[in-house]
């Protein structure tokens, strides 16, 4: 009976601490860093991975503060999974999410100490200001719909571009265009996450993109922004901006369409939808790959 008791309790507290989700931070630091090696030839371990870690860290931070201000409004009340309700202890989970926040920041610092330069924590702090207002208040940005914005702001352009300057310590408007697919590909799990949750979504008074699109709208919505990823790269590579490697993302072509078809034939019935972010979160995972694949072998090569 305790054993049967523990099962559900750890498949909460697994898709309350959202492993998955940490693709998002390993993503644009890999790819940003595979750009800066393509066109530097500059590869320091050290900084990758110090930087790699101070992004989990973050994200962490994210993650729980945001339940910790979903917990204000109400929104996560029928959430088993968010980390508030299974601790029943706000409070602590919002110093432990700035634990987590001091502990990344201070890796950057470190990077920034080394290189004698504080442009890469100025980006970084620029990324964390931005993803407080997603639900912090005053803000809560989230609510108005904003969310994916700021998603594919702080997690495409702005990631990549401190993931380069980690290594490099200059920008590239090669870094800006791939930070452009890497933002579109973090948003789109963003999107899938709200296609179950339209009834919590408006009790709390939150505008989602899917609130205010409607799901069957909100699903092809959802087929143009995946399709963009693959267009836009052809555009790149015919414009001569992205080398020929980067074709190789075709190769995340089927979890593309797994993901479009799946939520184009569930979108109004949040029990089978729910799953839609993981189908995202395979998608963003095996793109981003292929990408840092594309632009780190030439240079091995």
């Amino acid at each position: 009976m305790q054993e049967v008791a523990i099962a559900p309790k750890f498949k909460l507290w697994m898709a309350a601490i959202k492993p998955p989700m940490y693709t998002v931070a390993v993503i644009p630091i890999s790819v940003g860093t595979a750009v800066a090696f393509s066109e530097t030839q500059r590869f320091d371990l050290g900084i990758y991975l110090t930087f790699l870690g101070s992004a989990i860290l973050i994200i962490a931070w994210l993650n729980l503060s945001n339940d910790v201000f979903d917990a204000d409004t109400g929104i996560d009340k029928n959430k088993a999974h968010s980390v508030v309700n299974l601790t029943g202890n706000q409070s602590l989970v919002f110093w432990i999410s700035n634990v987590f926040l001091a502990l990344g920041v201070l890796g950057v610092v470190a990077i920034a100490t080394q290189q004698k330069d504080p442009t890469l924590i100025g980006i970084i702090l620029l990324c964390c200001a931005l993803g407080y207002t997603y639900q912090g208040p005053p803000f809560r940005l989230g609510y108005q719909g904003l969310g994916e914005l700021i998603c594919f702001i702080t997690f495409g352009p702005l990631a990549i571009a401190a993931a380069y300057y980690s290594q490099a310590q200059t920008f590239s408007t090669l870094g800006l265009a791939v930070g452009t697919l890497i933002g579109i590909s973090t948003s789109i799990i963003l999107f899938c996450s709200h296609f179950h949750q339209v009834k919590d979504d408006l009790a709390a008074g939150k505008r989602s993109p899917i609130v205010r699109l409607g799901t069957a709208r909100g699903a092809n919505v959802l087929g143009w922004a995946t399709a963009s990823l693959y267009l836009l790269t052809l555009t790149w590579v015919g414009l001569g901006v992205f080398s020929p490697w980067t074709l190789l993302v075709f190769a995340s072509l089927p979890f593309a369409i797994q993901l479009v078809r799946h939520v184009q034939r569930y979108h109004d019935q949040p029990e089978r939808v729910s799953n839609c972010k993981f189908f995202a979160v395979n998608l963003q995972f095996v793109s981003g790959v292929l990408f840092a694949i594309s632009f780190t072998l030439p240079g091995l090569l």
